[in-house]
């Protein structure tokens, strides 16, 4: 049991013994006790002092007179001031921690509960390469899924490729028009570098013809969907959904592309699913669900013949499942999807990592699943994320002002090289080791810049600013850990053995019960993290452990401390903040190096 539930428990217990006041532990408030204040902990009594008719301070002091009777290993000294009981942990109880988490590699991580839950993440368009908002996405709902491992959970992990629609045909048309039979292997161009390059010459190609037809008298919006390179791309879709084999064949060729350069990007950030779903194999389940819910009244024709669901009564508005010509849209197979999903893997929960663009998009699937009767519609849920954005402003892919997936890697792995040597930190490597380590901080330093931010919000990515060997970083995260580990290297000592128990290594130091108290929030951070699915309350807590490490270590000798007692202390301490800065950092996807 963590320090915080203790302290709820003996004080619930408190109050029921000594003046006959039920009150359930964690309806106690108990709040890390202020710095300008002596004690660890302090429990709040404004909520309880009216019942009992006492005033804050007498009923402060009786409180903790009984506490510290009641639990002389867990309370040492208290204090009351102005409705606050601030009550001082003993050392005996931090030491215990220490002796029984310092070398348990599982310390944080619950055990399983049965509990299933599935996490969407990636989705790419097989029109174009990953993209910088991708890397949000995929890092998002890659760490979501292992907190939630973490917590207990079984986890699934999946993507859906959106591989068919207007999107996929604009890539198709401008290759057919324009690329001379052009192939990765004939251009040495990755193939979704390829393919999307295709995509953007749609758009520059639409937007002349579009130009063309506006100057000759058409408004904007007929002239959007009259440019020929348009109506070709239209054509070609009900091509597709028709089975032309030739366009079929073409499908099938660009995509095969597309996802050999994708399998080369999540291979390079760690990204790995256990199910990938098509879009091309969903959408006609979800066109025969449409076709249910017309005969059940959920949807409605209109004149046109395009299908519909009115959901004016829950607050929203009227919202397409089919066109006119029969074609899905893409609700259409996130429906089909949902059934799919909820067949092959009956999770409790469903989570679908998507931008905050989208949260019309997935109130509406909510509740068109749930007026379908589909039986995971309750589990739905958006996880909803703001866009990344540069400091120029907004990415465009159809305008070409991406930032490619696969630059901002390579440019972030330079970056980790040029501040590495400007620290004189790469002596005693060789040429691979040093390759290995710029990509772990490289990396690792995107990730954590991307993930440090809570998730609802919008946020601006700027390369420098994300290695800072003293910053809110990665790096310096990175660096904490790999001092723990120089620790023991240099002391000739097996770092991952128990380190044997000595007598009591009190009292504790400021600093020693400082890192103490930060190592023991592990495990509630880590459940916050997965009640607010937010990998950013692990991102905080890493660099926060860092920092009180970094301070511990500064003012402390550890394999030469001043007797064999705080020796073994230390180094159990060091062990422990190891073991959990590797642990916090793996949950965001970060490798760690063994020296830096």
């Amino acid at each position: 049991m963590d320090i915080i539930s203790q302290i709820r428990t003996a004080a619930s217990n408190a109050l029921k013994e000594k003046f006959q006041f039920d009150l359930a532990p964690a309806d106690v408030a108990v709040n890390e006790t202020k710095p300008e204040f002596e004690g660890d902990y302090t429990v709040v009594l404004f909520s309880f002092v009216k019942q009992l008719k006492r005033s804050p301070d007498a009923l402060g002091k009786e409180l903790g007179e009984a506490l510290l009777a009641a639990n002389p290993g867990l309370f040492s000294a208290f204090n009351v001031i102005k409705g606050f009981l601030n009550l001082t942990v003993a050392d005996s109880r931090w030491i215990d921690f220490l002796r029984t988490e310092h070398a348990n590699t599982a310390f944080g991580r619950q055990p399983a509960n049965g509990k299933k839950v599935m996490v969407e993440y990636s989705s790419p368009n097989t029109n174009k390469p990953l993209h910088l908002g991708h890397l949000r996405n995929n890092f998002l709902g890659w760490s979501i899924a292992e907190i939630y491992k973490a917590g207990g959970y079984g986890i699934v992990k999946t993507c859906i490729a959106n591989d068919r629609g207007i999107h996929i045909c604009k890539s198709m048309v401008a290759w057919q028009l324009f690329a001379n039979g052009a192939t990765p292997e004939s251009t040495g161009i990755k193939g979704d570098h390829l393919v999307g390059d295709y995509y953007v010459l749609f758009g520059t190609v639409h937007k002349e013809q579009m130009a063309a037809l506006i100057a000759a008298g058409m408004d904007k919006e007929q002239a959007e969907k009259e440019a020929p390179i348009m109506k070709l791309a239209q054509q070609m879709l009900v091509d597709w959904e028709a089975g032309k084999p030739e366009v079929i064949d073409l499908w099938k060729k660009m995509n095969s592309w597309v996802y050999a350069g994708f399998d080369v990007t999540y291979h390079r950030i760690g990204s790995d699913f256990d199910k990938t779903y098509y879009e091309s194999n969903t959408y006609l389940l979800g066109k025969e669900l449409v076709e249910q819910g017309l005969r059940k009244g959920v949807f409605f024709k209109k004149e046109d013949g395009s299908v519909w669901i009115d959901l004016t009564a829950d607050g929203l508005d009227q919202k397409i499942v089919r066109r006119k010509d029969g074609t899905a849209v893409y609700i259409t197979q996130d429906i089909g999807l949902a059934v799919k999903k909820n067949e092959e893997f009956h999770s409790d929960l469903s989570i679908y990592v998507v931008g905050d663009e989208q949260n019309y998009h997935f109130k509406v699937l909510k509740l068109i699943c749930q007026k379908l009767g589909i039986p995971a519609a309750d589990g739905i849920f958006h996880l909803s994320y703001g866009m990344v954005e540069l400091p120029t402003g907004r990415m465009k892919t159809r305008e070409g002002t991406v930032v490619d997936a696969d630059d901002i890697l390579d440019e972030m792995i330079v970056e980790a090289e040029k501040k590495t040597s400007e620290q004189g930190k790469t002596e005693g490597f060789t040429d691979a080791e040093l390759k290995d380590l710029y990509d772990i901080i490289g990396i690792g330093g995107l990730k954590f810049f991307l993930l440090r931010v809570d998730p609802k919000k919008k946020m601006i990515f700027n390369p420098e600013e994300s290695i800072d060997l003293h910053g809110y970083t990665a790096t310096f995260v990175q660096y904490a850990y790999a001092r723990t580990r120089n620790v023991f290297r240099k002391g000739g000592i097996a770092i991952d053995q128990p380190i044997p128990a000595t007598e009591a290594a009190t009292p504790l130091l400021p600093a020693e019960k400082a890192l103490l108290v930060t190592a023991e929030k592990y495990p509630g951070v880590l459940a916050q993290a997965l009640e607010e699915m937010s990998p950013s309350v692990v991102a905080a807590y890493a660099f926060e452990l860092a920092q009180t490490f970094n301070t511990f270590y500064n003012l402390h000798y550890i394999t030469t401390a001043e007797t064999p007692e705080k020796k073994a202390l230390r180094l159990q301490l060091t062990q422990l903040t190891s073991t959990i800065l590797r642990s916090a950092l793996a949950l965001l996807g970060i490798r760690v190096p063994e020296r830096m």
